[in-house]
């Protein structure tokens, strides 16, 4: 069972950065694609962003241009930089490892305990 453990939330103004960090740990895996998605207060979860096993990301519209998720394979570790953060992006973020692979065989989703980002104006 692969679990993950997220890092880096916290209280920021508005325009300032943040980066988030969720670590995946467990028996012998390989990720295959892992994403953050966050929920708003009131708000259904949305997704955020994604990176593949190749590198290749997508990005929500509304965070396109502003973050930008990448990855460490030997860590294990996938990173969400937020730049010029807005009251709007508040919201707590979570890490979902969608697919990995392990003893011959694919599983997923996981998901992390959240991080809570709060932007002040």
């Amino acid at each position: 069972q692969v679990q993950l453990v997220e890092s880096g939330g916290g209280l920021i103004q508005a325009w300032g950065s943040l980066r988030l960090s969720c670590e995946a740990s467990g028996r012998t895996f390989i990720i295959v694609d892992m994403g953050w998605y966050r929920q708003a207060p009131g708000k259904e979860r949305e997704f955020v962003a994604r990176i593949s096993e190749s590198g290749g990301t997508s990005y929500a519209d509304s965070v396109k241009g502003r973050f930008t998720i990448s990855r460490d394979n030997a860590k294990n570790t996938v990173y969400l930089q937020m730049n010029s953060l807005k009251p709007e992006d508040t919201a707590i973020y979570s890490c979902n490892l969608g697919t990995y692979w392990s003893g011959g065989d694919y599983y997923g989703p996981v998901w992390g305990q959240g991080a809570q980002v709060t932007v002040s104006t």
